[in-house]
């Protein structure tokens, strides 16, 4: 029987602050791997723009590249209208019926559990883990395992808004994501003929030659 943690969420983008705390849950309750599980449309947010399923997954692909036990789980990606937590598990314990799966929210999420879609049935299939987090509480009616892990206070809104604004997000999200956001101008982003001239390998500087000639 293996021991699976499942991280949901948009990744739009994916950031440091999600591979820290998917890893200290991972050290922490001792599991065998970690599947991140992009979201097609979650629903809190089905009336919010969220950036095409392809690039999020190719952001994911690149952020948890190298890690011998973090993969990505495509199904919400592959069924239409909003993914429900409920529907997923479901259909998860179907095809894996040996593995044990664990379900990591951040605390902001604990307190909204009472909201979640079947909540009653979804906590006999799951077992939740609460990542702490400075300002929320853990309080709530259902069983959930406390995971401590270090502070990294970076969202992908905050992310979003920095490239938007022409901000450097070196460091908050791993440098194979930052290139991509700017190859292909997600979020507004472009990229400074000064990056450019400043990338170190041969690799990066023609994977960028074209945006380095026209002083984008």
């Amino acid at each position: 029987m293996g021991k699976i943690g499942i991280f949901g969420g948009t990744f739009d983008p994916p950031h440091y602050g999600h591979l820290i705390m998917a890893n200290e849950v991972l050290d922490a309750l001792r599991l065998s791997q970690i599947w991140f599980l992009p979201n097609r449309i979650p629903p809190h947010k089905q009336h919010e723009q969220v950036t095409r399923s392809e690039d999020r997954l190719r952001m994911l692909e690149l952020a948890v590249a190298g890690h011998p036990r973090f993969h990505i789980e495509t199904i919400e990606l592959e069924r239409e209208g909003p993914s429900y937590t409920y529907d997923t598990i479901r259909q998860l314990t179907a095809m894996h019926p040996d593995d044990e799966f664990y379900f990591i929210i951040g605390a902001d999420m604990v307190e909204y559990l009472p909201n979640w879609h079947r909540i009653e049935e979804l906590v006999e299939l799951v077992t939740f883990v609460g990542v702490k987090r400075p300002g929320f509480s853990m309080e709530t009616p259902y069983p959930v395992i406390e995971v401590e892990a270090p502070q990294f206070a970076v969202s992908s809104s905050l992310i979003r808004e920095r490239v938007k604004s022409g901000q450097t997000i070196r460091y908050l999200v791993p440098e194979d994501v930052r290139l991509y956001i700017e190859e292909k101008g997600l979020y507004g982003a472009r990229t400074s003929v000064a990056d450019c001239e400043r990338a170190a390998d041969g690799a990066t500087l023609r994977a960028y030659a074209w945006r380095c000639r026209d002083g984008r």
